[in-house]
């Protein structure tokens, strides 16, 4: 009888066990969709969603593998420039100009393709488009642009924005944007033009095989230079941007190590018997990682001013308080065995922690260091927009000037391309130093 009613009070136990596990993973399935249900309202979805334009995306990422050639007129004086990207650097002479930009004595054509064709002329111009019509546009000082359409004014379609003062138009073959001081169409390629010599170069327009027979007649030097200067994407500069970033990044890294071992050696407990001392150090690790290293570079710009030091200087304190923990942690839980045999040879105490800590310490000290190099290479890109220095100077201009996002892509190809190698170099020396290999 007495088993029977232990086994009733087993099963009513697991019963009871298994009814609150099910509970528990019911309460945390409800705190999960309860959070996203917060979240939901919280930061307005529906809003964002209704604010989110596909047309803007679409245009950033065809921006980001292609580049647009702009064809301006100046209305009052009716001069007419082609350039890249609409930068004096990428500026177009009569004489090679492209074939899709015809002058005239009085007017100026422009073929977009597709049958599209947009025509200059002192004060007006016109556009036509296939299925649409001819659109006439007639500058005035004093009545802005008068717009003259195949349809009337309240029948245009949503591809053209207008306006008393300003018409933009917007087809698949290209844009036109006109108002009272300058007209200007943009058509598209894809690629990154200009991209190895620019249009003043004697190499631009040659192909690989072309370049190739002047390189080993003689004129590599010359190629080369011309590559690495090239005003409009300062190939060079690129280069030396990216060198800071790793520099800071290191100078940081290094720096923060150096720092924090000593530091480490009086927060471990069995190095340090004081309690204070512990206590202390172990407070101060706590202060300078608990600061974001953007929040110290803020802080350290208004000290010492812009430039990467400043940048490897807010690496190094938030690595110090990072290192100083993890090290002191090692630290603790050395095999005191070795030490005491150490010891047992008359060895003094810097010759103990030489022989008989280090050698136990090393791979871990080696190993999180080489991590947070590789790690504070991303972080030294953001930085160094702060600081005013390294690629992410480079990268946060051209966002916000807004020129032209290829430049912008190629920044970040080059940004995931360091990265890359920075995990790749790091792997390698982790394999050299610490296994040996």
């Amino acid at each position: 009888m007495a088993m029977l009613d232990s086994s009733a009070d087993l099963s009513l136990q697991a019963t009871q066990l298994f009814r609150r596990k099910r509970m528990t993973t019911f309460a945390v399935l409800l705190a999960i969709v309860a959070y996203f249900a917060y979240i939901f309202v919280a930061f307005d979805i529906p809003a964002l969603w209704q604010r989110a334009n596909a047309e803007n995306a679409k245009t950033l990422v065809a921006d980001a593998y292609s580049y647009k050639t702009h064809v301006t007129m100046d209305n009052r004086n009716s001069e007419i420039t082609v350039s890249i990207e609409g930068d004096r650097k990428a500026r177009y002479t009569e004489a090679n100009e492209p074939d899709w930009v015809v002058r005239g004595d009085e007017t100026t054509e422009i073929d977009l393709g597709d049958g599209h064709l947009v025509t200059f002329a002192p004060n007006f111009v016109t556009y036509d488009v296939p299925d649409f019509g001819l659109m006439t546009f007639e500058v005035s000082r004093s009545r802005g642009v008068i717009q003259t359409y195949p349809v009337d004014a309240d029948q245009l379609p949503d591809w053209i924005s207008a306006s008393k003062n300003r018409v933009g138009i917007t087809t698949d073959a290209g844009r036109l944007s006109v108002t009272r001081n300058r007209s200007e169409v943009f058509r598209y390629f894809n690629g990154w033009e200009l991209f190895f010599f620019a249009l003043e170069s004697p190499y631009y327009g040659k192909s690989f095989g072309e370049i190739s027979g002047l390189a080993l007649n003689g004129e590599a030097a010359a190629i080369f230079h011309d590559f690495w200067h090239n005003p409009l994407w300062r190939h060079g500069a690129v280069v030396w941007a990216l060198f800071e970033t790793i520099l800071m990044a290191f100078l940081g890294t290094l720096g923060a190590a150096i720092l924090a071992l000593p530091l480490a050696f009086m927060a471990a407990r069995n190095f340090a018997p004081l309690f204070a001392v512990r206590f202390a150090v172990r407070r101060f690790f706590d202060f300078v990682r608990g600061v974001d290293a953007l929040i110290w570079t803020i802080i350290l710009t208004r000290a010492f001013g812009l430039g990467p030091l400043t940048g490897a200087l807010a690496i190094l304190i938030t690595d110090s308080g990072t290192f100083g923990k993890i090290f002191s942690e090692a630290l603790e839980n050395v095999d005191s065995k070795q030490i005491e045999g150490i010891q047992s040879t008359g060895a003094k105490p810097l010759q103990r922690y030489r022989f008989g800590v280090l050698p136990q310490i090393i791979p871990v000290l080696l190993s999180q260091v080489l991590y947070f190099l590789e790690s504070n290479t991303r972080s030294a890109t953001v930085i160094g927009a702060i600081t005013g220095g390294g690629i992410g100077l480079m990268l946060v201009q051209a966002i916000i000037t807004q020129k032209d996002w290829e430049e912008v892509s190629y920044y970040i190809v080059l940004i995931i391309l360091m990265v890359m190698f920075m995990d790749w170099f790091s792997g390698w020396l982790r394999k050299r130093l610490i296994r040996g290999k």
